[in-house]
């Protein structure tokens, strides 16, 4: 086994350690997040908004973990490739601000493997610090995670589901199929805002494919008619009854992968659920989906994933627990 290959196993192993000993932050959790990115009550998905500008060149250092490799991102491929791996484009988030009378979100082009070469290398890079004193240019390079100016941040959307007021699905994320928080316990569904085709550049309609996929096990939806698509078109009239709401409850950063997440808690009336997502399947692409009681005891001592942690907490908070 490769000094790459050792540390990576370190990391993939102790995750969750690596991530909850960093300083605490967000609803306890060690997500990192700032002021204009809590808002002091839910924001509608609805009422935020969302633009596009042009995306800034950033100069960080190549933190490949291995001189043979050019990239994290080469390495991984090479050494330790997940069960799905592409480098596919992406809308590399620029600026956020939750808490004004306008929220919103400005977007630029990106591509997936960036917040592999930034964020995944310098978790390689802290846990390789940890083991033999290595020094980590990339996480100095960095510096404050939080700031959209100093490094590509690839947003994902980390969607909390509760079935009328007394459940929520939890994601049990297979190391052996994912790039990222392999081993960890997540919301679901949860990914990468991306698009699949014209149109796309909407938050609703990417959580609607990610539900489809996640929940559904449908095949990855590839530039779907949302206006006849019947899962599309049934969760957007429930949407626009109010039997299903979607809320903003913040952004936040992992420390340690400096993966940044929109935490959007999604509360669906139960006879609604059950009848759109009564066959959802226990076992996905990514790892293992349960039904768990919306409590704080379903959560606690779990090895979450920053994000999903937070998300939980700041949901059960507002609704009183």
């Amino acid at each position: 086994m490769s000094e790459w290959e050792k540390v990576r196993a370190y990391l993939r192993a102790n995750r969750y350690e690596l991530a909850a000993a960093f300083p605490a932050g967000l609803a306890g959790t060690s997500l990192l997040s700032r002021p204009s990115w809590v808002p002091a009550a839910p924001v509608p998905l609805s009422d935020l908004t969302i633009s596009f500008a042009d995306a800034p060149a950033w100069d960080l250092p190549s933190a490949s973990g291995d001189p043979a490799y050019p990239s994290y991102s080469a390495a991984m491929a090479a050494l330790d490739a997940p069960t799905v791996f592409e480098n596919r484009p992406t809308w590399r988030l620029l600026d956020a601000d939750l808490t004004g009378s306008a929220p919103r979100l400005v977007f630029g082009d990106g591509w997936y493997f960036d917040s592999i070469d930034t964020g995944e290398a310098a978790a390689h890079e802290h846990a390789a610090a940890l083991l033999d004193g290595t020094p980590t240019p990339l996480r100095y390079a960095v510096g404050d995670s939080t700031d959209l100016r100093k490094r590509p941040a690839n947003m994902a959307i980390s969607a909390l589901t509760v079935r009328g007021d007394d459940q929520f699905l939890l994601h049990w994320r297979d190391p052996a199929k994912v790039g990222h928080a392999g081993g960890l316990y997540q919301v679901v569904p949860v990914g990468v805002f991306q698009s699949s085709g014209p149109g796309d550049f909407d938050l609703w309609r990417f959580m609607l494919r990610e539900y489809a996929e996640e929940l559904l096990g449908e095949p990855e939806v590839e530039a779907p008619d949302y206006e006849t698509w019947p899962f599309a078109v049934a969760m957007t009239a429930a949407l626009a009854a109010g039997d299903i709401t979607a809320d903003v409850l913040g952004l936040g950063v992992d420390p340690l992968t400096f993966a940044t997440d929109l935490l959007v808690r999604v509360v669906i009336a139960a006879p609604v659920f059950d009848e759109i997502f009564g066959a959802r399947v226990a076992v996905n692409d990514e790892g293992a989906v349960s039904m768990r009681p919306f409590t704080p005891a379903a959560i606690q001592g779990l090895p979450m994933q920053a994000a999903g942690g937070a998300l939980v907490r700041l949901a059960l908070a507002s609704s009183g627990q």
